[in-house]
């Protein structure tokens, strides 16, 4: 019988959990506090000056999924644990944050703690709204290029403040090429952030390996992080689906950022929307105006932003959803739930989503043939529904 296939996963930047958390991030008065309000029906202060927001506001928020409410309907459990996404609305950064203006080494830190990056992005003028910019004129280009420099002034000098460490290692012990290696990746971090390019498009550039990607992830550099670009606009643009700016915004996110995700919104139309007492009322507005709250569609590319999917366990007790990074073997998704599952992994009871879906239930999944045995190399799909089984004999090993 031939070996088993040994499936090699990719190296990954961050380390997010089944916490997950994202930053609200932009100049000040863009319109985060705004968004924070409507995304986790809170009321934040969101008034008409810089740094409104000073500690952080905190919320989490539901990452809609109907096959998760399909689940719970379906087995009608005690117990129901979505998937929760932290939002944290940081105060608005200016010129000079990293070294310290505005309290930016403060709000920095901020940013340090949250696993992905919200960059909100003003496209709407004073003489629309009332509401001061900063910079003066509405500029969305000169906006993105002041917040992502001054993420990368504060990633270089992370990285600057780090590399006497390495260096004393190499004096220490001359003959050991790991550190040779980690002070290497750590030159050509600084190089690249000195060309104006974010550090997470320097791994499949560089082809870091783990051990150089396990490095990079112990300084939580905040370029790291997987962004998306929230483009926030009048009600009126946002109903026209028409902005002067939108393009240049697209096309400059394009260029420096490829593949990162633009969303088209209106802070101003949502917070009306929130205002509404009843389902009723928002359906008849939304009817009126011929647009579709752009919130849900905010929060589950936020979520999977950082490449996570989701599994579920389901039962009469409990329906809870599981996140993982996408990919990810069966034992490591056990270890989830428990390290024990990881430690002590035999197998894994498999049925995917659309399978259960279609069968009705479990038992007519197994009648149909769908219901699966896999062993430690099966990568565990989105919205598989698992069951582990696992032996934990020994002490775990030292």
């Amino acid at each position: 019988m031939p070996p088993k296939k040994v499936v090699e996963l990719p190296p990954m930047l961050g380390r997010p959990g089944n916490n997950v958390s994202a930053g609200l991030v932009g100049l000040p008065n863009v319109g985060k506090s705004t968004t924070f309000n409507v995304l986790c029906s809170q009321n934040v202060s969101a008034e008409n000056f810089p740094f409104c927001t000073i500690d952080p506001s905190t919320a989490r928020v539901k990452v809609p999924d109907e096959r998760f409410d399909h689940l719970v309907s379906a087995h009608q459990p005690k117990s129901i644990v979505p998937a929760w996404l932290t939002v944290v609305d940081i105060a608005g950064l200016v010129k000079g944050a990293h070294e310290g203006e505005g309290l930016g080494n403060a709000f920095l830190s901020h940013i340090r703690a949250t696993d992905a990056i919200f960059h909100i992005v003003r496209v709407f003028e004073e003489k629309d709204t009332g509401v001061t910019h900063t910079e003066g004129a509405c500029d969305p280009i000169r906006d993105l290029d002041i917040i992502r420099q001054e993420l990368r002034m504060k990633d270089i000098d992370t990285v600057n403040k780090f590399m006497p460490e390495i260096q004393k290692d190499i004096r220490r012990e001359p003959k050991n090429k790991a550190f040779q290696v980690s002070l290497e990746c750590l030159e050509m971090t600084v190089a690249w952030l000195k060309e104006g390019k974010d550090v997470r498009f320097a791994v499949d550039h560089y082809k870091w390996t783990y051990k150089e990607i396990d490095l990079l992830n112990t300084l939580l550099l905040l370029t790291a992080k997987p962004a998306m670009y929230l483009v926030n606009m009048t009600e009126g643009d946002f109903f026209k689906q028409k902005n002067k700016f939108l393009g240049k915004v697209k096309e400059y996110v394009d260029k420096n950022c490829p593949g990162e995700s633009i969303i088209p919104y209106s802070a101003e139309f949502e917070s009306k929307m929130a205002a509404f007492e009843t389902d009723d009322e928002r359906a008849a507005y939304l009817g009126e105006a011929k647009v579709k709250t752009q919130l849900p569609k905010i929060v589950r590319h936020g979520y999977h932003l950082l490449r996570l999917v989701h599994f579920f366990t389901a039962g009469t007790d409990e329906v809870k959803c599981w996140t993982i990074r996408d990919p990810c073997k069966a034992p490591g998704a056990a270890g989830t739930i428990h390290t024990d599952f990881e430690r002590g992994f035999i197998m894994a009871e498999v049925m995917h989503y659309e399978d259960w879906r279609e069968a009705g239930s479990e038992a007519a999944c197994k009648s149909a043939g769908k219901y699966m045995m896999k062993g430690k190399e099966y990568i565990v799909e989105d919205g598989d529904i698992c069951f582990f089984k696992f032996n934990v004999t020994a002490e775990k090993k030292k």
